[in-house]
């Protein structure tokens, strides 16, 4: 039996509900910044969440939804162009202190430092806006406190597809039954399931009405997490436990 050696953490929407009021408003700054009448609302960006990755996204909504700023013969320099401009909206935004971490994160985070469970992350997000996430909402530094972050575009294929969390097992030299990953989404969950991983689910408002079907665990936040509870895998057949 492997006892619980690291966790692996998701970012956007699992250690800060960075989505509505981090990703969204500042595409919508960059879209408005190069020109576009584009707007993303609440609703719209939720069904925009489908898709994983910023750049995806964007290349995505401009297939369906503006087809002739598709087809100009500079739009994948135009997508990249946008995705910067938006990585550094949001950056700032978050240095202003506007996105704190969900309940529980950090008490968690802190436990398993105590414990020597080993941390680790695997986002689709930039290893930019993981660093100032954790800086501004956790600690100064923090980033370090995780001795994996697999982040962005250094895997070929990103959520559902399981190539990041591979990638983040391989650094750990861990196998996928002594970790567990903490995600918030279908697609997060997929993923992780997809790499052999047991999967804590906490769902953020967008992802409310997903799939889990095949989590480990289902909790409304991280609040009354136990972290002797998810060290024993002799639970992981038991009833979900929501919020």
């Amino acid at each position: 039996m492997n006892t619980l050696q690291a966790l692996i953490f998701d970012v956007d929407g699992t250690l800060a509900d960075t989505e509505r009021d981090g990703h969204r408003p500042a595409f919508n700054a960059a879209f408005a910044e190069h020109g576009l009448d584009w707007h993303w609302d609440e609703a719209l960006y939720g069904k925009l969440l489908a898709i994983t990755g910023g750049k995806e996204r964007i290349r995505h909504y401009a297939e369906h939804h503006a087809p002739a700023v598709a087809a100009r013969p500079y739009f994948d320099a135009l997508v990249k162009q946008l995705h910067a401009a938006k990585t550094a909206h949001y950056v700032r935004l978050v240095e202003q202190g506007g996105l704190p971490l969900r309940p529980g994160v950090a008490r968690l985070i802190g436990e398993a430092r105590q414990a020597g469970v080993r941390l680790a992350i695997a986002t689709t997000t930039s290893l930019e806006n993981v660093s100032a996430l954790l800086d501004a909402s956790l600690a100064p530094g923090s980033a370090d406190w995780f001795e994996v972050i697999g982040a962005g575009d250094i895997v070929p294929h990103k959520k559902p597809a399981p190539d990041i969390y591979a990638w983040v097992l391989e650094r750990l030299g861990l196998p996928a039954s002594a970790c567990l990953a903490i995600e918030d989404s279908a697609n997060g969950l997929r993923a992780a399931r997809a790499a052999g991983l047991r999967c804590l689910v906490t769902p953020n408002d967008y992802a409310a009405g997903d799939d889990f079907t095949g989590a480990w665990l289902m909790m409304a936040d991280l609040q009354d997490l136990d972290l002797t509870t998810i060290a024993v895998p002799e639970i992981s057949n038991l009833a979900k436990i929501s919020g």
